[in-house]
């Protein structure tokens, strides 16, 4: 059975899911990257170092953010966001939406000493001092999600 999720549904499953895919074009290329992120209930947040993703998104603000949950074929469920990428620089925001993302991701890592393989510095409480350390958020417009179960 095919269907529509609901907005609980979808707001549940963002709140779930630990990593999505940001679409984002510029320049004539349209580029799809997963990417770790949280969401607050009103945005998503995220972290990168500098790269192709942060250009492009610098370039054109208005992005497509995909995230999925697949059990089977027969058995999914995903929801696609609209939205503005904006760059965090107020330093305590920035603190903020660090905190977040470290909460979300460091329980899902695996290993004694595991840490992240790019975007955070040696000690996870700075928020970007020794590297180039780019926080942002995803402002969403709009939210629609679909499901599959058999």
């Amino acid at each position: 059975m095919l269907g529509a999720l609901n907005e609980d549904q979808i707001e549940t499953l963002l709140r779930e899911l630990p990593v999505g895919r940001i679409g984002c074009h510029a320049d004539g290329i349209t580029y799809i990257v997963p990417v770790n992120y949280v969401y607050d209930g009103i945005n998503l947040y995220a972290h990168s170092a500098k790269g192709m993703k942060i250009d492009m998104m610098r370039k054109n603000s208005e992005v497509c953010f995909q995230a999925d949950s697949i059990t089977n074929l027969q058995n999914w469920e995903s929801v696609i966001c609209w939205g503005k990428f904006e760059e965090i620089t107020d330093m305590l925001e920035r603190e903020y939406a660090m905190q977040k993302i470290i909460n979300r991701v460091m329980p899902l890592m695996q290993g004694e000493i595991a840490q992240p393989s790019h975007g955070f510095t040696g000690d996870a409480s700075d928020v970007g001092f020794d590297f180039e350390l780019i926080l942002y958020k995803i402002v969403l417009s709009k939210k629609t999600g679909r499901f599959e179960k058999d």
